[in-house]
């Protein structure tokens, strides 16, 4: 398949970027003891590998038709009483960042890609990453390690106040 420049530019830079992550995210796997973060740290690695896959085969000339990312299996973290260190905490924090830099990535690259199955395939990555951004927040917020402060209920109101008028416009 003869890809537009467009997309093998982005994807280049794009594999790069999955290089360096794949790497980051091997240093913290053999880093961290804690069980569930290891377990994620594993599958994102594996995932990564798994977009890198599809990517080549995007970019490899001989290559015809449909290529398809493997589904994310669904993940579900079980919490037992295993502790975090401050590093592991730091970790975690870090790698759900990467995430969610890499889903708004793809997407943002899928809007400018060409070919339609190229550009699926990216929308998909960015759902895989924001997926991943998700059960990263999981671990956080079962060490109750990030604080979200919350408006009060006269802001909300004097917010939807203020633009309910546009319903009926």
């Amino acid at each position: 398949m003869r890809l537009p420049a467009t997309d093998l530019g982005i994807m280049a830079e794009h594999l790069a970027t999955h290089e360096g992550m794949i790497n980051k995210f091997k240093i913290y796997y053999m880093t961290v003891r804690n069980p569930v973060l290891k377990n994620l740290l594993y599958r994102h690695i594996h995932i990564l590998r798994e977009h890198v896959r599809v990517m080549l085969e995007f970019i490899d000339p001989s290559k015809a038709g449909q290529v398809h990312l493997p589904s994310l299996k669904d993940i579900h973290l079980k919490f037992g009483n295993e502790q975090i260190s401050e590093q592991e905490k730091d970790i975690t924090l870090e790698a759900r960042a990467t995430a969610k830099l890499m889903s708004s990535n793809n997407f943002m690259s899928a809007l400018m890609m060409k070919d339609v199955n190229v550009k699926h395939a990216h929308i998909e990555m960015a759902l895989q990453e924001e997926r991943f951004q998700s059960l990263y927040n999981q671990i956080i917020k079962h060490i109750d390690g990030e604080f979200t402060p919350k408006v009060s209920e006269k802001m909300q109101l004097l917010t939807l106040h203020k633009y309910y008028h546009i319903l009926s416009e």
